[in-house]
């Protein structure tokens, strides 16, 4: 990865070393943009404007480089990788940001002007000024859900889904995912005062954008951000209160929040004492309570077994690509068999931290079939002493699309596509057999 640009102030300088962290460096957006210390400075117009750059650029990585290659004769080549990255973010300005042309073209010419890349400044502004010139309707004409897709997600999705279904989903990828909120308290009392739509499931959702920690009831714990979907599998354990409940591979919190707001002991374990840190900070804000054990959830077992276990699983996480663009080019099918392997240790060992007539919840936010329903089909196959407990309409506002023919959780991003869609999520819930 290369040192940051000498232009610190500028968004769009920023912004190229953000791509080139993600696709040379292989590190995920949100810890790039964590550690990003010009970022501070900027205002927040400029600090959104880079980050959306950013992202759109991911996002629609695949259109921009068909189109790039069409005002190409050869590729820039891997020496010119940043060339290659320059213009890219120029396209994304030009046809999906709407950036006024001489803006997005001029700016991009100065991110090579009196350095090592000088030469290619013509090059950058002859192919900007094509793609300006031509370039314009060519978006229209293109598959986007396909060449914004990494191959191998596209074939697994067409493979499980169907091929309408795997355009569906990866069409609702192309957009920015709105604001969803989980509150402790009433949530159409809070709908009102938060300016958002109750949603059937109980959450609340809001526009994407603008600075959360001012809207009222933030600073006083009242509520936190929290996708629908990712709210769901702590609401299919039931009424909690006074249960002692393990939330496994917790952090960042959000169902151990749900879990202790509704009056369980919870203990919450995680392996990654970053991750935690922002835990306790939500549990502190919130006024909440939980047990926190860092250790690997794969191996530790606690002194006496839970009422129920809730085991958000590592995954590859491709049910989140509309908030992690980054995910389409970080990942790879080798990921998905990897984690495999460590979800079938976790739930080995969340299984034997569960008393019997206990109740678990396996949940991923991943799309892929070997996360979810294989995991569950080989454990229901290998074990006597497990029953599916089938998830009802009821539990879920109604919404019957969201629950497989075995009885499951399946959020698909396209679910709700009308309302802003949501994260792709997998849920079984299972009964220990007494």
């Amino acid at each position: 990865m290369r040192q940051p640009s000498s232009s610190s102030a500028d968004p769009r300088a920023v912004a190229l070393d953000l791509l080139d962290a993600v696709l040379v460096g292989k590190r995920l957006l949100d810890e790039a943009l964590e550690s990003e210390k010009r970022l501070a400075p900027m205002s927040e117009r400029d600090r959104g404007f880079t980050r959306l750059l950013v992202a759109t650029t991911l996002r629609r990585l695949g259109q921009i480089d068909d189109c790039l290659a069409r005002c190409l004769d050869r590729p820039v080549g891997a020496k010119a990788q940043r060339v290659h990255d320059i213009l890219r973010i120029g396209a994304a300005q030009l046809l999906f940001l709407k950036t006024p042309p001489h803006a997005a073209i001029s700016t991009s010419v100065d991110l090579v002007k009196g350095g090592k890349l000088n030469g290619f400044a013509k090059l950058i502004n002859a192919v900007l000024r094509r793609i300006d010139r031509d370039g314009r309707d060519w978006p229209k004409t293109q598959d986007a859900g396909r060449l914004n897709s990494a191959a191998w997600m596209w074939e697994s999705w067409v493979a499980t889904y169907g091929e309408d279904m795997a355009q569906a989903i990866a069409s609702a990828h192309l957009t920015e995912a709105p604001i969803d909120i989980t509150v402790a308290g009433d949530p159409a009392d809070w709908a009102e005062r938060l300016g958002a739509v109750l949603l059937p499931t109980g959450s609340l959702r809001r526009p994407s954008g603008g600075d959360i920690t001012v809207l009222p009831g933030f600073t006083e714990g009242q509520w936190w951000v929290q996708d629908m979907a990712a709210a769901i599998p702590a609401r299919l354990l039931g009424d909690v209160k006074g249960q002692n409940v393990a939330d496994l591979c917790a952090a960042p919190g959000g169902k151990a929040l749900q879990l202790a707001a509704a009056g369980a002991a919870v203990t919450a374990v995680d392996k990654s004492a970053k991750r935690l840190v922002r835990f306790r900070q939500n549990l502190k804000r919130l006024g909440l309570e939980a047990a926190i054990v860092e250790a690997d959830a794969a191996a530790w077992r606690p002194d006496q077994p839970f009422d129920a276990v809730l085991l958000d699983a590592p995954c590859t996480a491709t049910g989140t690509l509309r908030r992690h663009p980054d995910g389409l080019w970080l990942k790879g099918p080798g990921d998905v068999a990897y984690l495999a392997d460590q979800q079938r240790a976790l739930l080995t060992n969340a299984l034997a931290m569960l008393k019997p007539g206990g109740i678990l919840i396996y949940c991923v936010c991943s799309l892929e079939p070997e996360e979810g329903p294989a995991q569950i089909a080989r454990l229901l196959a290998e074990r006597t002493d497990l029953a599916r407990r089938p998830i009802l309409p009821a539990e879920l506002g109604g919404l019957a699309q969201l629950i497989t023919a075995e009885g499951d959780l399946r959020t698909l991003p396209c679910h709700l596509a009308e309302q802003g869609g949501m994260d792709a999520f997998f849920a079984a819930r299972l009964y220990k057999i007494l």
